[in-house]
């Protein structure tokens, strides 16, 4: 539980910060950056409540923590991985 805690605090702390960097990225909404090329994802709020979304959150905090220079979080898995796994999600 305290571990859920402190990923939202840090999440939004980010994501007010890349909302107030980035005009594109619509209101409920935050960046994530994908792959080696780091490729951008603006993505819905509502993925936070998915476990394999979280599970990548996890894998990213302990691969580059939340506090990256890019501005938005780095999600450490694959272009091709990242879309379909949220393409089941089945909202947005």
């Amino acid at each position: 539980m305290k571990k859920l805690q402190k990923l939202q605090r840090s999440l939004s702390a980010r994501i007010k910060m890349a909302s107030a960097n980035n005009s594109d990225v619509p209101r409920g909404h935050f960046v994530v950056y994908v792959g080696e090329r780091y490729k951008r994802f603006v993505i819905p709020i509502s993925y936070l409540n998915h476990p394999l979304f979280r599970d990548l959150l996890d894998c990213a905090e302990e691969e580059f923590g939340f506090n990256h220079p890019k501005g938005g979080l780095i999600i450490p898995c694959t272009e091709d991985y990242f879309i379909n796994l949220t393409s089941s999600f089945g909202y947005s």
